[in-house]
């Protein structure tokens, strides 16, 4: 055998191997695509019944929030009607029974000063001139005491 021929047979084993290396890479490559179209499948199988769930669920929420929203507005409307409402009431019953109460004062404070002239016989009421004013009786019992 020459130096050439022994070289050539180097070359074609060389060559055997690489190529045997390279199917057995292809090979494999071959089963990691099949595996991750496999996989892949799945995923397709189990993600469309998960997006058929959130979808529901998405419009139940929906469905919630319209009712949240109408109780809201409800709300809103009773919250209007009863302030309305005060307002009426104290507008109609608290205007007379100020001057009610105001009346029953006075009635009370003149019928106290009435008692007070006749448990002192004799004693006139006083009044204490300040600049042209009349100093209001409660002011003047603090000044007295």
């Amino acid at each position: 055998m020459t130096g050439g021929e022994v070289a050539g047979i180097l070359v074609a084993v060389f060559w055997a191997i690489l190529v045997s290396f390279l199917a057995v890479v292809l090979v494999r490559l071959a089963q990691t695509l099949k595996a991750t179209t496999k996989m892949v499948a799945d995923v397709t199988e189990q993600a469309v019944p998960l997006l058929v769930d959130a979808s529901v669920t998405v419009r139940s929420a929906q469905t919630q929030l319209d009712r949240v929203d109408a109780i809201a507005s409800d709300v809103q409307e009773v919250t209007s009607n009863a302030s309305a409402l005060s307002s009426t009431v104290a507008s109609t019953f608290g205007g007379p029974l100020v001057k009610v109460a105001a009346f029953g004062y006075g009635v009370r404070k003149a019928l106290g000063r009435g008692r007070d002239a006749e448990d002192m016989p004799g004693a006139t009421t006083r009044r204490t001139v300040i600049v042209g004013r009349t100093v209001p009786s409660a002011r003047r019992r603090k000044q007295k005491g």
